[in-house]
């Protein structure tokens, strides 16, 4: 992977650990990621006015990613409830990589070898040891493990729908932003349909929290569709998932979630399969 990719990506990961933790401080999820979202559909706006609209034949990618993502905020939301981030996270970001992998291999034509392949493996490995919990007590229970794993399946198959739009659409920016107004859109409906109509007004008391994690957000996730027209998908999907490193420390000094042995020795696995998946 080109030296520029592999930093831009990392940079994307912490940016992506930010805001998952800002989200986990707020006491309504919903609320919480909503207002994130639409101020990365303002955002949208003004990445379209800067790069145009994408080419039409990533249109159709666009709106069923918009979909997809929306599913995965409804689930992360589900899942937040029920667990804390350092459990939750682990779960959702360790199996998505493994699941981009293989939905590469089988769908897309990047050309995944072996290399990358055993970098991805011993990311997993380390995201599965970073989200382990000696204490039987406080294991996420089977409900929260449920809605992890599902928001596992929407981040890979939105991954692959949007290496394949931002490839499709002559700019990965622009396609960026029609992604981003469509999200903000399709999660502003569920939400209403879920809270009613006063839903649209409770979101103002949180518009700070939304412009900063809306930031982070939205320049992270830009970040990731550019690096997936320069690099194979899987890898770029993998390398992102680095940002559990930052996740466990951020959720140990600001949520006082546990920060174990086995944690830092899966957050030294992480590193090493990042740096493998750079030479690979």
């Amino acid at each position: 992977m080109d030296s520029l990719v592999f930093g831009a990506v990392l940079l994307a990961a912490f940016l992506h650990a930010a805001w998952n933790v800002l989200v986990r401080m707020q006491a309504d999820r919903l609320i919480s990621l909503t207002t994130l979202q639409g101020f990365m559909g303002i955002m949208g706006i003004g990445l379209l006015f800067l790069f145009g609209l994408p080419k039409p034949e990533s249109y159709g990618f666009a709106l069923a990613s918009g979909i997809l993502h929306t599913g995965y905020n409804l689930f992360l939301v589900r899942a937040y409830r029920a667990a804390d981030l350092s459990q939750v996270y682990p779960i959702a970001r360790g199996a998505a990589p493994l699941l981009t992998m293989v939905g590469s291999l089988l769908f897309l034509t990047d050309g995944v070898h072996i290399g990358v392949v055993a970098a991805i493996l011993l990311l997993v490995a380390g995201l599965v040891m970073a989200g382990w919990q000696k204490d039987r007590s406080s294991h996420p229970d089977p409900q929260a493990v449920l809605y992890a794993l599902g928001t596992a399946c929407f981040i890979a198959v939105y991954s692959m729908t949007d290496g394949l739009g931002a490839r499709a659409s002559g700019d990965a920016f622009g396609y960026a932003g029609l992604l981003f107004v469509l999200d903000a859109m399709f999660l502003l409906v569920a939400g209403t349909i879920m809270r009613g109509a006063g839903f649209v007004p409770s979101l103002l008391p949180f518009w700070k929290q939304g412009i900063i994690g809306g930031a982070a957000s939205g320049l992270a996730y830009a970040i990731v569709m550019w690096a997936m027209t320069k690099a194979p998908i899987a890898s770029v999907a993998a390398l992102r998932e680095t940002s559990i490193v930052f996740v466990l420390f951020m959720s140990a000094r600001m949520l006082r979630e546990s920060l174990t042995a086995v944690r830092i020795a899966g957050a030294l696995l992480i590193a090493a399969g990042a740096i493998l998946l750079r030479l690979a």
